[in-house]
């Protein structure tokens, strides 16, 4: 039998070339993060009565709405800030749209083909604008945790400890390990 012991260092008391090479390999280790960003984007987005279907930086985003882009829209305003894209995209749809269903009503008694037409394409665009600032948020929060920044705050909170060089102690072979 043997004994190994090791010496385990906060991430704070490691060198800069330690810190560096810590933060690559959780990086590295924790790829599949990303997964969870796309749960929180489609439940934000549940929330205001948006399906996200896709989101893609090289061809078209696919949702739909659950009821209507004015339902939609609505929500958004009661739920989102006035600082969130989301927020500002729905604030100018409505701008649109209601006025133009107010006008098609009051001009033909009620809903009418070419009014059915124009509001579909209004709600298309709304639609299509939604999903890109998803995906911009979406982009923007896989960024962030890949960012020195993010993973360094994750890595104190969760007071990992490493070895001289950077190596994670989780990473260790356990069973050479003396707690």
């Amino acid at each position: 039998m043997r004994t190994i012991r090791i010496k385990l260092y906060k991430f704070s008391e490691l060198s800069e070339s330690a810190k560096e090479k810590a933060i690559e390999d959780y990086r590295n280790r924790n790829y599949d993060d990303s997964s969870f960003v796309w749960e929180q984007i489609q439940e934000d987005a549940k929330e205001i009565g948006l399906n996200i279907i896709s989101l893609d930086d090289h061809k078209a985003n696919k949702g739909e709405f659950v009821s209507s882009g004015e339902d939609t829209a609505k929500l958004i305003l009661e739920k989102h800030g006035k600082d969130c894209d989301t927020y500002k995209t729905a604030e100018n749809f409505l701008q649109e749209w209601e006025p133009a269903k107010e006008k098609f009503e009051r001009e033909n008694e009620g809903w009418y083909f070419k009014y059915e037409n124009e509001g579909d394409e209004m709600e298309a665009d709304f639609l299509q604008s939604l999903l890109e600032d998803y995906r911009i948020m979406y982009n923007t929060d896989i960024d962030y945790q890949n960012s020195d920044e993010y993973i360094t705050e994750t890595i104190e909170a969760n007071e990992y400890e490493f070895t001289k060089d950077g190596d994670c102690s989780t990473n260790l072979n356990h069973s050479n390990r003396i707690n």
